[in-house]
């Protein structure tokens, strides 16, 4: 049962899935498509899913869901997990990868492996303040509260001196 986003509960169950690069206009109105398709039609055990989702900055695909109606199963979260790598095929786009890091620099959204990234922050070419993205947030909370952060408030501050 497809929902508004900012609706659900705070304790709401979050994915979110980075795209290495940023999607097009026609992509996105693309995708909300699918999504709202594959997002009324979501179910656990043959009961509908309450949930939500957002695309930010062209780049990330979150997914809400109130757990405070019905849980996610392996079934349905192996359905949700299979919609996504339809989109990297459909869209020839790497969301699943959680070895890349997402950040700010200025205006734009870059990305990088963390390997790169963590040579950045050795040679200093990023710092503590630098905005990252936490997507290892799991709730909606979390998500608005710890998601787009300074590195030094988030996993990333392993990496910077």
């Amino acid at each position: 049962m497809l929902t508004n986003f900012d609706t659900l509960p705070e304790e709401s169950r979050v994915w979110i899935y980075q795209a290495n690069r940023s999607f097009t206009e026609q992509e996105i109105e693309e995708i909300e498509s699918k999504l709202h398709v594959f997002i009324g039609n979501w179910t656990a055990h043959g009961s509908d899913l309450q949930a939500g989702y957002l695309i930010k900055y062209k780049r990330f695909i979150v997914i809400g869901l109130n757990q405070n109606l019905n849980n996610a199963t392996g079934c349905s979260i192996d359905a949700s997990v299979n919609f996504i790598q339809q989109l990297e095929k459909d869209y020839r786009v790497d969301l699943m990868d959680k070895m890349n890091v997402s950040y700010k620099q200025g205006e734009f959204i870059a990305y990088k492996p963390l390997v790169d990234f963590k040579k950045m922050a050795k040679d200093k070419a990023v710092s503590k303040n630098t905005i990252v993205f936490n997507n290892l947030v799991t709730n909606i909370a979390e998500f608005k509260q710890n998601w787009e952060v300074p590195a030094s408030e988030s996993w990333h501050s392993r990496f910077i001196k």
